[in-house]
């Protein structure tokens, strides 16, 4: 999809899970270390109290009561080239208003 600069791609699938709280963060230090290297792909999930965005080598546990965290992970994404309306994880973002 040459529009999502993913152009070996012809659709995009979104898989959902639950993860128990007390498994979550080793669950993103597997995911971390298991996304595949050749493409930037990130993971993310959360629940009330935290929201993990989680890249290969490198972990964001941000703090849902400070969204002013979700910056880091935003800029993270993009350095690794991910388009920036492929990283508004937080809801403040304009781009949520799709």
């Amino acid at each position: 999809m040459e529009e999502h600069k993913t152009p070996w791609l012809k659709q995009w699938t979104l898989h959902t899970v639950e993860v128990v709280e007390q498994a979550a963060d080793a669950v993103a230090q597997k995911l971390s270390e298991d996304l595949e290297k050749e493409h930037s792909w990130y993971a993310d999930f959360k629940n009330d109290k935290f929201h993990y965005i989680i890249y290969r080598g490198k972990i964001f546990k941000v703090d849902l009561h400070n969204h002013m965290l979700y910056k880091d992970a935003k800029q993270y994404g993009i350095t690794l080239g991910i388009p920036e309306y492929q990283v508004d994880f937080a809801p403040d973002d304009k781009i949520w208003e799709r």
